[in-house]
């Protein structure tokens, strides 16, 4: 538990002390966050405002991971929690990618469609490939594995969909002053807790026995997501409205990354989708605008993702942010609860 505590407060206070200075370095180097140009007005005074901030979040989430090893009792760093964190670093350089393509050509447009999604496939190749190496099982999951597996092509169609469907969700809601950066650090407290539980209640190996989670695994896990947990709560300080600062698609990218990892490696793959339910809300809105935009030519909602929906309501920014953050909050509450309960009406781990 000590370590956990660590891992998150020593992230909050890298991140809350060295943003100011990003803050800094990025404005003197003109890097600053381009709008859409049909987007609610109000957002035309965010233009020039620093962006790219993920980068102290992946730096300072990093960091503090890496000496929470060494605090008190030393532990190992496990094939689960490099596999989680070389997720979120991969996609933080997609997201890395697309920032910089945005304030080269100077507008709010950066990798396109097949670029994006090349990127996720490969990062999505990778962690195939590792996660041999590690506790997640080639079958479905909702709070364990379902008895469903997923052979060769099909498990990794299924983690790319996972990743992309996750990535893509964070990225839409980062539309909003820390609307992503303050349900983002939600869905990583919850992670916290299920990584915690299953350190808790780990039955040793794992041959023969896919429900079992292990003891070294669960806490690397523990620490990644409590250490995203303090990155973001340090960098909401200055991303909250009126935001100094955007994390861009290098936060929410890599955001998104880390969620998918640890969804997967903590075999509760389904269950991201009740915790991260503000996501599906984000995404669901965009596909059905397009859908209807496309077959009916018209539109459902004033401006897709659903945020902007209500801000062209007349909702003030403000109020949208707090809202969305309840949704988020009771989803991650429902997520929790489903994955406490029917652990504990199978008999625990065994």
């Amino acid at each position: 538990m000590r370590q956990i505590l660590a891992a998150a407060g020593f992230s909050f206070l890298l991140v809350l002390i060295f943003t100011p200075v990003a803050i800094r370095i990025l404005r003197r180097k003109s890097i600053g966050q381009f709008v859409r140009e049909d987007g609610p007005k109000a957002h035309i005074v965010k233009k020039g405002t620093p962006t790219m901030g993920g980068i102290v979040i992946i730096g300072g989430a990093l960091t503090a991971y890496a000496v929470s090893h060494f605090v008190g009792r030393p532990t190992q760093f496990t094939p689960s929690g490099l596999l989680a964190v070389g997720t979120m670093v991969a996609m933080g350089v997609l997201g890395f990618i697309d920032d910089y393509l945005k304030i080269n050509r100077r507008r709010s447009l950066g990798l396109n469609k097949t670029a994006k999604i090349l990127g996720q496939a490969a990062v999505a190749i990778g962690f195939v490939w590792a996660a041999r190496f590690t506790q997640a099982v080639e079958e479905v999951s909702f709070v364990r594995p379902m008895g469903f597996a997923l052979v060769g092509v099909l498990f990794a169609l299924w983690i790319f969909l996972i990743i992309a469907a996750t990535t893509n969700g964070t990225n839409l809601a980062d539309g909003l002053d820390g609307l992503c950066c303050g349900s983002g650090a939600m869905v990583m407290g919850a992670y916290v807790i299920i990584t915690f539980w299953q350190f808790r209640h780990a039955c040793g190996g794992l041959e023969g026995l896919p429900a079992c989670y292990n003891a070294s695994d669960s806490l690397d896990l523990a620490l990644v997501a409590a250490s995203m947990v303090g990155a973001l709560a340090g960098f909401l300080w200055w991303n909250a409205a009126p935001a100094k600062i955007f994390m861009g698609d290098t936060g929410s990218l890599a955001l998104g990354g880390g969620m998918a990892a640890l969804a997967i490696l903590t075999n509760t793959q389904l269950l991201l989708i009740v915790l991260g339910g503000l996501y599906v809300v984000e995404v669901s809105s965009v596909v059905m605008q397009v859908i209807a935009y496309r077959l009916f030519h018209r539109r459902i909602f004033l401006m897709a993702p659903i945020h902007h929906h209500f801000e062209l309501l007349g909702w003030p920014e403000f109020t949208v942010i707090v809202r969305f953050w309840v949704l988020a909050a009771l989803s991650v509450a429902f997520g929790l609860g489903l994955f406490y309960g029917e652990f504990i009406n199978s008999g625990g781990a065994g």
